[in-house]
């Protein structure tokens, strides 16, 4: 499995991944627009045959703090630890970068409390987390579980 930065070229194959899930109800849909706009902030998995089968993406959000979003693995792949592969590769980019806690709104909350997080009341979370959700199509019920993740390198000194 190669794992790197994702490029414009990859851009459909995103869409569809994750907006596969969301058919499902399994995470939010992404436009097209959205996944371009944000195309920096993701990480790709890709497969012997140079498929993306695996995405997930960095979003600086506030003061030391980003969320994990746009979580998604090929069905075929799923529990072939691709998606905790990229969460960690995710938090190290974050961490080098000074990120002190990372979250995440999620579906599947038993994957990221494999990684360290812990759920949130999501009044826990700054008012600048919701400046997106105004655009979501569950705004205001949000039905998605927050969790948090303090960073491995966090120190207070």
């Amino acid at each position: 499995m190669k794992y790197r930065k994702a490029v414009f070229a990859d851009v459909e194959d995103i869409f569809h991944l994750v907006n596969d899930y969301a058919a499902d109800g399994a995470m939010l849909a992404r436009s097209r627009n959205t996944l371009y706009e944000t195309l920096r902030d993701m990480i790709v998995a890709e497969d012997d045959a140079g498929r993306v089968v695996g995405v997930g993406g960095l979003h600086m959000m506030w003061d030391r703090m980003a969320e994990i979003r746009t979580m998604a693995v090929a069905p075929e792949f799923a529990r072939c630890g691709i998606g905790s592969e990229i969460v960690r590769r995710l938090m190290a980019e974050g961490s080098a970068l000074g990120v002190r806690q990372f979250f995440t709104l999620t579906y599947k909350p038993g994957f990221f409390k494999t990684l360290g997080f812990h759920i949130v009341s999501k009044a826990a979370l700054p008012q600048k987390v919701w400046k997106e959700c105004i655009d979501c199509p569950k705004f205001p019920n949000c039905d998605e579980i927050a969790m948090v993740r303090e960073s491995a390198d966090r120190t207070d000194c």
